[in-house]
């Protein structure tokens, strides 16, 4: 593994994370594939937008189809014939949601299996020893994800039950890993004084990254941007910098000017297969009447498979008719549209044009830029 910073303006940083199996150029928006599969597209597909990197999820996969049919395949990627990383979620944010299904132990998670009932425990071993199963590049720490709102005494006892979570994955991972990677997670909730402790506890282990977790559980942007902006002098260079869960178009950009390098979301397949696509402008909503009749592409300023070959017209009417295509055709607009905003935010890096990049991205929008 190796992580290089190219170029840098601010706290905005382009890099390059070469995992086991590929490098990953950074900042780097990553696509949801929760079971196995990023919905409604092939893996052909997401290389064709240019994706290098993928999410896979522990919990949902040890579920189903479970480990002993992924060990038969060595691995969740030739189980799902993608040749590039894979990171896979720990589970930690799944067990959280299963909210009254779970009791939290100091030795892990007892749950009732969302599926039958069943109950099933998990504990920071058995995360690390899944996603090695499934040969994912990059692991992550198994942690408790803090609620919201959470009282400074709440938020730091979870906040310390992670960090002797990530303790006894590192030495489960180091005895059993072969080239993986593993991020740990920084908690606190949305107290600053918690979070600059979790942080400076996280980036003295020997972890290769640095993810920010509990920052999509429900609270208002401003607490999201106030926790970004007070760790991003914070921050390890010589480590990648993840934000789990986060986000739109204009979290991502605000991110990155925060330090942030890798970003994952559902947002962008789930939007598609209701209808509303990302432009340059801002979102579409191809369900709106207007659309019905109209021989426009989506965005005159993207350059993806669907904007280029059908009209806002032909995807009303799929999306009118309940076509399968409709999700898959959607689906591929969004994720192209956020490859390439990541793309374009790499290059404007690469050439020293970063700040020209973020006034072009407001205005095109009509916002008034964020202060730093």
């Amino acid at each position: 593994m190796s992580f290089q910073v190219l170029n840098t303006s601010g706290y905005a940083r382009r890099g390059q994370l070469t995992t086991k199996t590929c490098a990953v150029q950074t900042p780097v928006f990553m696509p949801v594939g929760t079971y196995g599969t990023v919905k409604g597209l092939t893996p052909e597909h997401l290389h064709d937008i240019g994706f290098e990197i993928i999410l896979g999820n522990a919990f949902h996969l040890h579920q189903r189809p479970g480990l002993e049919t992924i060990k038969k395949f060595n691995g969740l990627h030739d189980f799902m014939g993608w040749d590039r990383s894979i990171l896979t979620d720990s589970g930690g944010f799944q067990i959280w949601s299963l909210n009254e299904l779970r009791k939290i132990t100091e030795e892990g998670v007892e749950f009732k299996s969302p599926l039958d009932g069943s109950k099933i425990f998990m504990s920071p071993e058995d995360s690390i020893d899944t996603q090695l199963t499934l040969n994912s590049d990059i692991i992550m720490a198994f942690d408790e994800c803090t609620d919201y709102p959470s009282s400074y005494e709440d938020a730091e006892q979870s906040m310390h039950l992670t960090h002797r979570w990530t303790e006894r994955s590192l030495n489960y991972f180091k005895e059993h890993q072969k080239g993986h990677l593993l991020f740990g997670i920084v908690q606190g909730g949305m107290h600053e004084e918690l979070r600059k402790q979790s942080l400076a506890f996280m980036s003295n282990l020997p972890a290769d990254g640095i993810a920010l977790g509990g920052l999509s559980v429900g609270e208002p942007k401003e607490e999201k941007t106030k926790i970004l902006k007070y760790l991003a002098p914070l921050l390890p260079e010589n480590k990648p910098h993840y934000v789990m869960g986060v986000g739109t178009p204009e979290e991502l950009v605000e991110g990155v000017r925060y330090g942030i390098d890798m970003f994952d979301c559902v947002m962008p397949t789930r939007n598609a297969r209701n209808g509303f696509l990302y432009t340059s402008t801002g979102i579409l909503k191809i369900r709106n009447a207007e659309h019905k009749n109209s021989t426009k592409p989506i965005d005159e300023n993207c350059d993806s498979y669907t904007n280029n070959n059908f009209s806002r017209a032909y995807l009303h009417h799929l999306d009118k008719c309940n076509e399968i295509l409709a999700s898959t055709l959607m689906s591929i607009h969004n994720l192209a549209y956020f490859n390439q905003l990541m793309t374009d935010i790499r290059k404007s890096l690469e050439e020293n044009k970063f700040e020209e990049f973020l006034d072009s991205f407001y205005d095109m929008r009509s916002l008034k830029k964020p202060e730093l």
